[in-house]
């Protein structure tokens, strides 16, 4: 399953980026977030994050490596726990003006999760659209 929202708010392009960049911020932005802390790394690919978050009455944590990052423009993260495998894609696109944010996010369930995939997948694309409401409005007070 994967899910792209786009959005685009009047603040510098560099600033958006470097917010999310550090993963640990979705603390702020992501409804679902627990908690994000780093684990290793300095921000590079292979920094590896943990994040705990809650899915459906209940808290589960994610494991995340950066995989991709083209400084200022786009960061790829996998995450993985024993019941999915999630990639989160942000790209940022803009200048001092403003900025526009293309996040994708895909989850493969595993072992018998993935039977249940027409049973999560709306409660998955209310998580994203969550997500992506709360990152444009936290975007908007930086």
């Amino acid at each position: 399953m994967q899910f792209v929202r786009t959005l685009t708010v009047p603040v510098p392009a560099d600033r958006v980026f470097a917010y999310l960049a550090d993963f640990t911020t979705t603390t702020e932005w992501d409804p679902a977030t627990v908690r994000t802390e780093r684990i290793s790394g300095t921000g590079g690919v292979g920094t590896r994050y943990r994040n705990r978050s809650r899915f459906m009455g209940r808290e589960a944590e994610v494991d995340y490596v950066v995989t991709e990052l083209d400084p200022g423009r786009h960061i790829l993260l996998r995450g993985e726990n024993q019941s999915l495998v999630a990639h989160d894609d942000m790209t940022v696109e803009g200048d001092a003006s403003g900025a526009t944010v293309t996040y994708s996010a895909s989850f493969d369930l595993k072992g018998l999760w993935k039977l249940a995939t027409p049973v999560l997948a709306p409660a998955l694309k209310r998580l994203v659209d969550q997500g992506a409401e709360g990152l444009r409005r936290t975007l908007h007070t930086l």
